[in-house]
């Protein structure tokens, strides 16, 4: 390798990175998650899978890159000297991943369910940029990238083999395995000194990503990625014509949105339905219940009431529609759980009902 002196331009941008490396990686992080933000749409979209993906290759390229460079070449050598843009580098692309990991999977979440999860990657996020050293940054970069094939394996998977289940989120794990286990073999050829002085805080940190993520999916608390719910409500009555659905609404007040929940007025033998649209992508095909829950104030708890499931195939812009009923409701607080035959929670639709009926029904064309 040629002399750093050798380079006269070359070491002064080398040694003004070098003093500005944490701006410049918190910047980088920051820029990949406003550039997400503004180019990703669909989560099925080819652009979005080859950033994605490009994103990941770029991160073990730059980590194993990275380890090369401490574990053999010179301290006076170029390639060492162009170390800080490689950690630049790194934390763009595990920036880019965990910005849109946090816009789809936000997108796909239903808050008061799913909050962990999304706190967990954005702890993720921010720990990126807060460990810094190296033999910690090793074992913590190992276990982001990790959680980065586990995620990212998570919603890749069943839109490559068009199904949804809890044998596809464990194949997807197996798959994220394997592909983490690569990379691990490649940076113990690299330089084993170094990766045995990380390996208890790899194995500590590989360990907490599988228990985090199949906890929250055998808990139910896992985004249904890549499922979304594009639209969802309560009315009378929904009735397909055609292509579109009609549906017959209850009129809101000026100051509804502060009750959070509308209430919905049924007359004696009345009905209510409840219309949602699933968002999945191109040739995935699975199943969505509709839960309908009354809530009992005596024992203050939710009970289920019906349940109904209907099948859905992907590709449509503003997702698949359909609706299910409730004949003569009860008096209270409701709600309708939008869910995945495995109970991840899609979407909820709350109401309350209440006894009369209700003025100037309008009716509306749901698309």
């Amino acid at each position: 390798m040629r002399a750093l002196a050798e380079f006269p331009l070359v070491s002064p941008l080398f040694s003004t990175i070098k003093r500005y490396e944490r701006v410049l990686s918190a910047g980088s992080m920051v820029a990949g998650f406003a550039f997400d933000n503004y180019f990703f749409e669909r989560v099925d979209h080819p652009a979005t899978q080859i950033t994605l993906a490009g994103y990941l290759v770029v991160a073990i390229g730059s980590i194993l890159l990275i380890h090369f460079i401490e574990s053999r070449v010179d301290e006076r050598s170029l390639l060492r000297k162009g170390h800080p843009l490689l950690v630049v580098g790194t934390q763009f692309a595990l920036g880019g991943l965990w910005s849109a990991f946090l816009i789809f999977y936000g997108r796909s979440a239903l808050a008061a369910n799913s909050w962990p999860f999304l706190f967990i990657l954005a702890a993720m996020m921010v720990g990126n940029e807060l460990f810094r050293e190296y033999h910690s940054r090793l074992a913590f970069t190992c276990t982001l990238l990790f959680f980065a094939l586990f995620s990212y394996a998570i919603f890749v998977v069943p839109m490559l083999v068009g199904t949804m289940g809890w044998f596809i989120f464990l194949l997807s794990g197996a798959l994220a395995v394997a592909a983490f286990i690569g990379v691990l073999i490649a940076l113990h050829n690299i330089g084993a000194e170094r990766i045995r002085k990380a390996w208890d805080g790899i194995g500590i940190g590989a360990a907490g990503v599988l228990v985090s993520i199949n906890l929250s999916y055998f808990t139910n608390i896992l985004p249904p990625l890549p499922l979304t719910l594009s639209q969802a409500g309560v009315f009378h009555s929904v009735v397909k014509e055609g292509d579109a659905y009609r549906a017959v609404a209850e009129p809101l007040g000026a100051y509804a949105w502060l009750a959070g929940a509308p209430v919905m007025h049924v007359e004696s033998g009345g009905a209510l339905s409840v219309y949602s649209a699933v968002f999945a992508p191109i040739q995935l095909r699975t199943n969505i219940v509709h839960i309908w829950q009354r809530y009992d104030e005596a024992r203050m708890m939710w009970r289920t009431e019906s349940t109904l499931r209907f099948s859905i195939v992907g590709g449509r812009e503003g997702g698949y529609r359909g609706y299910s009923n409730k004949s003569a409701p009860a008096n209270g607080r409701w709600r309708v759980n939008i869910e995945t035959p495995d109970g991840l929670v899609i979407g909820r639709v709350a109401f309350f009902v209440a006894p009369g009926s209700a003025d100037g029904r309008t009716e509306q064309i749901l698309r």
